[in-house]
């Protein structure tokens, strides 16, 4: 019997830069999950509560949908249990394979950020916690502000690599190197 083909991280390898202003990361490729129908971020917060999920955040994804985003591999019985607590309500898709999450942050984030996508990301515009569909240059994103200075952009696995040499661009314009490990 063939081997399978192994899972790697698409950013494997990709290196950390940093200055005093401005830090660039691959994070972790734990979970993704698309959550669609008639419910509301907070009961799929007190659904994922009661899952023991309690490290997942919930993003807005569009109309009656949402994404469920957090850095640990989840186990199918815990997949199982979500959908079964929001069964009528809504459905779930496990994008976990099909999406990857990258952290941008420090007081330069959202001037960098600037200049590849049109959303104003001035705190009173775009406070923490909120979520946009968006262009960065060519390429579809969804950019959420988690922090004060704290940004995550989520792309297609296949436009990982390319979205993530193009921060690179431009985190070094702004004066990174490399983190010394």
């Amino acid at each position: 019997m063939p081997d399978l083909p192994t899972s790697k991280p698409v950013l494997a390898g990709k290196i950390v830069l940093r200055s005093e202003t401005i830090r660039l990361e691959a994070l972790p490729e734990g979970h993704l999950l698309h959550v669609m129908g008639a419910t509301t971020s907070e009961e799929i917060t007190t659904h994922l509560l009661a899952v023991g999920l309690k490290e997942s955040s919930v993003r807005p994804a569009g109309y009656r949908q949402w994404f469920v985003v957090g850095n640990e591999q989840l186990a199918q019985s815990q997949r199982q249990a979500l959908a079964n607590a929001l069964s009528g309500r809504a459905f779930i898709c496990d994008q976990s394979h099909g999406r990857i999450r990258i952290l941008v942050s420090g007081p330069d984030a959202a001037r960098m950020l600037n200049k590849g996508t049109a959303l104003d990301l001035y705190p009173s515009s775009f406070p923490e916690g909120c979520s946009a569909m968006t262009l960065f240059g060519h390429i579809s994103v969804q950019l959420t502000r988690t922090g004060m200075n704290d940004f995550e952009l989520t792309v297609l696995r296949s436009f990982a690599e390319s979205l993530y040499e193009e921060l690179e661009a431009l985190t070094r314009s702004h004066g990174a190197e490399r983190l010394a490990l």
